[in-house]
């Protein structure tokens, strides 16, 4: 893969804002990867953002497949604003998802700066009878990024669980790492192509795993297909093999929006189908077909 800097994240070539309301998608938009630069650790996990303004707003309805039919059990939205964070400018990203089919109301908030570098995450969560918040806040300090993680109890009667963690690489979560991953070119990738990066979810940090599949064209719920870069979330078993958790299918454009999500869950497997987008910086020239 290449890239126009080395960066740390490996490369294997082949509270403030947070409210209780919100499912399936809010974990999954998470897995692109983080552009990093030279000089501070502070600039290491900065890049232009050239993929979205504030005002962008985006769409997704969310399907199960029950007995060989897919249910329609959700809907999802994200959204882009201008915001400020401890006096400084950057942008917030917002991600509200609801599922009817098994009970979960999500809602996902993270504070970037201007140079997309992450300053708090928030997960709030509601599914079936367990409502949680998990937080994460990000300073950078002598070239290290400290994380203070965070996780409320809202239904049980349990102490905050409180963690920290400090590296000298930077570390992400799953929102700011989308914002970042949008501003990367699909011509930079080769078939094949595995992406090591670290992510905090609020209560740890964990080391992930991407691959490049090459490009597809996938039919969105607007009726509109659209030419997609595909990559695959995977996991490895004890003994190495590796195993599909879900498969992104991103649009061939400027915008880099997640056009389609294929999730394969433990008690059976979920789409989520892009059905409107607004606000968007370019024109969708990744549309191949519209009906």
């Amino acid at each position: 893969m290449k890239t126009r800097r080395k960066t740390e994240i490996g490369i294997t070539t082949a509270g403030k804002h947070c409210d209780r309301r919100g499912g399936l998608v809010a974990i999954l938009l998470v897995v692109l990867f983080a552009l990093v630069g030279t000089a501070s650790l502070h600039a290491q996990c900065t890049v232009k953002n050239t993929a979205f303004l504030p005002g962008e707003h985006v769409s997704y309805n969310l399907y199960f497949n029950w007995k060989f039919v897919w249910i329609k059990v959700g809907h999802a939205d994200l959204t882009v604003k201008e915001s400020r964070w401890k006096s400084e400018p950057g942008y917030r990203f917002d991600l509200l998802s609801y599922t009817n089919f098994v009970k979960m109301r999500d809602t996902l908030t993270c504070e970037v700066g201007l140079g997309l570098e992450p300053r708090y995450f928030c997960k709030a969560a509601e599914e079936g009878k367990r409502h949680t918040r998990d937080e994460a806040w990000f300073s950078y300090d002598n070239g290290r990024v400290d994380v203070h993680q965070k996780r409320t109890w809202y239904s049980r009667d349990l102490p905050p669980q409180e963690t920290d963690y400090s590296d000298t690489t930077c570390v992400f979560d799953m929102l700011s790492i989308l914002g970042q991953a949008r501003s990367w070119r699909g011509e930079d990738f080769n078939v094949g192509d595995k992406v090591h990066f670290p992510m905090t979810t609020g209560r740890k940090v964990e080391q992930q795993t991407l691959i490049y599949r090459g490009k597809q064209n996938v039919e969105a719920k607007n009726n509109t297909t659209y030419r997609c870069l595909v990559f695959s979330f995977v996991e490895y078993d004890k003994k190495g093999k590796e195993q599909e958790v879900i498969t992104f299918f991103i649009s061939d454009d400027e915008n880099h929006l997640p056009i389609r999500l294929d999730m394969y869950l433990n008690f059976g497997s979920a789409k989520a189908f892009l059905t409107e987008v607004k606000g968007n910086r370019y024109p969708l020239t990744s549309a191949v077909k519209k009906e």
